[in-house]
């Protein structure tokens, strides 16, 4: 069956079983936007089952454990809420967003797993979706630096800058780890690859004795 069909006045009218690119992105942002209010959702509800079930034992240490997984269920919350955010403004501030990221980040993901994380976030602003989809890549890279940079977490630390250098936004993730043999190469790798597109970014990776570093460069549209 043809996509567009005539009309008798020698129109064209578009079948209905026809999806534009338009129509696919907007379905699959709003997939993407349910699926991380599901997992929201999910982490709420399993924070308060995990205080109900366990403080009931009434020892401090089990206490004292509840409370650090409770914490770090509602950092999860946290990352997962600025991941997927749909009410924010058309321009979003750089370093307000990105700070609060880098937190989210470090409290539900570096801390547990004993690996510091500093970052240096430049100011600015930028449309919300292009802000979502930085976000998107670099938690990606932090999290797959911190499953597969440091099998000895000694001294383990992952850097996060984010900068508006030579009519581009720079942002790298860098670890000093063992280094990765291919730092784009995966299933993840090409997530991120698709992200960059979409906001006509390129990624450029690095990896040595002195650990890894993807740096991502999205040219500032004039």
């Amino acid at each position: 069956m043809s996509g567009i069909g005539s009309m008798p006045n020698g129109g064209a009218v578009r079948s209905p079983f026809v999806v534009s690119p338009d129509d696919q992105s907007r379905d699959w942002e709003l997939v993407l936007r349910e699926s991380h209010h599901r997992m929201k959702n999910t982490l709420t509800l399993l924070g308060a089952s995990v205080r109900r079930d366990f403080t009931r034992t009434g020892t401090r240490d089990v206490s004292l454990a509840v409370d650090r997984f409770e914490r770090r269920i509602v950092a999860f919350g946290r990352l997962y809420q600025l991941l997927s955010d749909n009410d924010e403004p058309s321009l979003v501030s750089v370093d307000t967003f990105f700070e609060n990221l880098c937190a989210a980040i470090s409290e539900a993901v570096l801390e547990p797993a004993g690996i510091r994380c500093e970052a240096a976030i430049g100011s600015g602003t930028l449309p919300a979706s292009q802000c979502h989809r930085l976000a998107l890549m670099l938690t990606e890279l932090v999290t797959n630096a911190a499953k597969h940079a440091f099998p000895d977490k000694s001294g383990a630390l992952i850097r996060i800058d984010v900068a508006n250098r030579d009519g581009a936004w720079v942002c790298t993730v860098a670890d000093n780890g063992i280094g990765a043999t291919a730092p784009l190469q995966g299933t993840g790798s090409r997530i991120l690859e698709g992200l960059a597109r979409s906001i006509h970014a390129r990624l450029q990776g690095e990896a040595g004795q002195g650990g890894t570093r993807v740096t991502i460069v999205m040219p500032i549209a004039a």
